[in-house]
Order: C-alpha cells, then structure tokens, then sequence
C-alpha cells in the first residue's frame, strides 16, 4: 500500500489518501504536483482506495507540500512515520 501525503497551509496534520500500486500513487503524486503549478487555484477531489468511501477535496492554492511513501510495517515498529519534520518533547 502506498500513502500520500498532502500538507495544507495552517495545518498540522496532513491530509492523506492511499493506492495499491506505485503506479496509481505516482499519478496521484503528479496530479498534485501540477495543481500545484498551475497559477490558478483549483480543487482536487481524491479517494482512498484502502477505504472506499473516504472522499478528500482540497483547494490547490493552499497545499504547501506532498509526499509519497510505501507503508510498511517498520514505520509501525519505529512508533513513527516517514513526515516532513520530527518535532522532540522534552
């Protein structure tokens, strides 16, 4: 199963929709990328395929970052998953 990852503006937890294949995760990451390009806000209604009836819509002009990653069952066994930045407790 491969996550992708969306970071909006002013939030701190990323709105996330998975594939099964690489290949449909790469499109995903594309389709992103170049909404993100566009001079023009527009929205993006994505599905997740691990749960069906989850149903994003996210307006283009405030997505700030996007990654992809394979989940894989060391991210659990490290207590965290791959992200854009770690934050420390003391």
């Amino acid at each position: 199963m491969y996550i992708i990852d969306i970071c909006l503006k002013l939030t701190p937890m990323p709105m996330s929709v998975q594939r099964k294949s690489a290949e449909d995760a790469q499109a995903v990451y594309e389709q992103v990328i170049a909404a993100m390009r566009s001079g023009s806000p527009q929205i993006l209604e994505l599905t997740c395929e691990h749960v069906p009836d989850k149903k994003v819509s996210l307006l283009s002009s405030e997505i700030c970052a996007v990654q992809v990653y394979q989940k894989a069952s060391t991210a659990a066994a490290s207590g965290r998953a791959p992200g854009f930045a770690a934050v420390l407790a003391e």
